[in-house]
């Protein structure tokens, strides 16, 4: 017997509808607990979950409180939502990491072959120039290894960002997020930071000039050895 659906669902199907036909967009403020109870004839509580769910998904923002700024105003961070869902899997060990890495490979890849033929634009040149930054701050010998890791996801992104593929560079967002426990706990046991830093600034760099001249196979061969060694050192330390 198929179990029936919970009552908060009754929300979110409603508010779906109202984003797809234009109704409400982001930016809007959904209607009050009480008037969404009356529409639907359901409990607050109801609504306070469908409320809390969205938030959790990065559909909404929750002010408390009372006045204009309190409620419940719609958003869109489907990176935020997606991350923190594969974070809890990973948690469960039901999504292995070693899985995330090979989607990372499939991804990065591409989107290098994609983004090494995209045409020129003042877009691009300001991403490859915030690109060269992020490496150029990752070369001083003194940075945090938390936001060494920073900087790198953020070249990563920008890189996969060339491609245009808003999907693409959602997921890949939510992936460096979903690693970054596991990538903190490999550099931990690492004898030697201050010399694996230096290789992957190496990489970086080749990747990037690859990406920059236009050699699309050079680009995406170095993101997989890179992503690829950098992850074979869990196995050594």
């Amino acid at each position: 017997m198929t179990p029936a659906p919970r009552t908060y669902t009754i929300v979110l199907d409603w508010l779906e509808e109202q984003l797809r036909t234009g109704e409400i967009s982001v930016g809007d403020k959904l209607p009050s607990e009480r008037l969404l109870a009356e529409k639907f004839e359901i409990s607050r509580a109801s609504v306070r979950e469908a409320i809390r769910i969205l938030d959790a998904m990065g559909l909404v923002r929750s002010s408390t409180g009372s006045g204009p700024a309190a409620g419940a105003v719609v958003i869109s961070d489907p990176s935020a939502a997606l991350a923190w869902a594969l974070r809890m899997h990973v948690a469960t060990k039901s999504l292995p990491v070693r899985d995330l890495v090979q989607t990372r490979l499939l991804l990065e890849t591409q989107s290098a072959l994609e983004a090494a033929g995209a045409p020129d634009s003042p877009e691009r040149a300001e991403i490859l120039k915030r690109a060269e930054e992020l490496v150029s701050a990752m070369d001083d010998p003194d940075l945090p290894a938390d936001d060494f890791h920073a900087h790198d996801a953020q070249f990563h992104i920008l890189l996969t960002s060339l491609a245009s593929n808003v999907v693409v560079e959602t997921i890949m967002s939510s992936l460096r997020q979903a690693t970054i426990s596991y990538v903190q706990e490999t550099v931990a046991g690492l004898d030697d930071w201050s010399e694996v830093s230096r290789i992957l600034q190496d990489q970086h760099r080749g990747i990037l000039d690859a990406v920059r001249e236009r050699r699309g196979g050079d680009a995406a061969e170095a993101l997989r050895e890179h992503i690829v060694w950098f992850f074979g050192l869990s196995d050594q330390s």
